[in-house]
């Protein structure tokens, strides 16, 4: 008996629920339309998650492994796939494996009600977004195309990498409602600022002569330009702690601090008045 979705994940009908998803996931990296451009990717995609979506299903599994391709008209799954149109996967599946046509004389019934209120049917739908690490720290909105469609997001302020966000009502339809879509946050590196908890660093550049006789230096921040006052004798490596200017705590809407580390920028010899460096040669201490 031929058993196809097999095939499509690229493992044995005695495979694991590890070795299922492990297989999973490398096609569906491997695949994936934000990654792949191959013309045909995409379909790819489809059926590599319809694939798994039966077969990390125990019950839908259990019934495959009893019918095998038969369930599709005895087509394999590749061929059965593209003869759908363009239609959801998900929801073909689903209706295969609960309708009636199988209940009674083939042994296949209905799953029961849960989560989205349909029998064995999540409608929600898993994703990620990668966003630009300022917007994580100060919110805003953010595009998202999916699925033909494209929608702006609201990303909360102080959002932290690997969090999930919840849109309301952009998950798959059917019978008049709508699931959500579930995206997995993820925030791009800075090569500003480092992220501790709420509180940021970043490295800001003093030249020698402020460091040893102080003054001011303009300093970028995510929100705006900031001023600050640099006292005598700083050293490489301190840190000006700018209270409040760091990441929004999402449970407390309490800030964290931004800190400021020193980085003292010497000057190049040939730039030096000739005078001055037999000066600092003869007069600087040696420790």
């Amino acid at each position: 008996m031929s058993k196809s979705l097999y095939e499509t994940l690229g493992i044995n009908e005695g495979a694991s629920d590890a070795e299922i998803k492990k297989a999973y996931r490398r096609l569906a990296r491997k695949y994936h339309p934000d990654i792949n451009k191959d013309e045909g990717a995409e379909e790819k995609f489809k059926e590599i998650n319809a694939a798994y979506e039966v077969l990390s299903d125990p019950k839908k599994k259990a019934q495959y492994d009893q019918y095998g391709d038969t369930m599709f008209g005895g087509q394999n799954f590749h061929d059965f796939a593209q003869g759908q149109g363009g239609m959801d996967m998900d929801d073909i599946l689903n209706s295969i494996f609960g309708q009636a046509g199988f209940g009674g004389a083939s042994g296949f019934s209905g799953f029961g009600f849960d989560n989205q209120g349909f029998g064995g049917i999540d409608l929600d739908i898993r994703s990620s977004v990668t966003i630009p690490f300022s917007t994580a720290v100060t919110g805003g909105k953010h595009n998202v195309s999916l699925q033909s469609e494209s929608f702006d997001i609201k990303i909360p302020a102080g959002i932290k990498d690997g969090e999930t966000l919840r849109v309301r009502s952009k998950g798959k339809a059917m019978q008049g409602q709508r699931g959500d879509l579930l995206l997995k946050v993820n925030v791009s590196s800075s090569p500003e600022y480092e992220r501790s908890g709420d509180d940021l660093v970043k490295v800001i550049d003093i030249p020698l002569k402020t460091a040893l006789f102080g003054g001011k230096v303009s300093v970028e921040t995510i929100e705006k330009e900031v001023t600050l006052k640099v006292p005598e004798n700083t050293q490489n490596g301190r840190k000006f702690r700018l209270k409040g200017k760091g990441v929004p705590n999402r449970k407390t809407a309490m800030r964290g601090d931004l800190y400021l580390k020193a980085n003292i920028v010497l000057p190049k010899l040939e730039e030096l008045d000739d005078g001055l460096i037999e000066t600092m040669k003869e007069r600087l201490p040696d420790a």
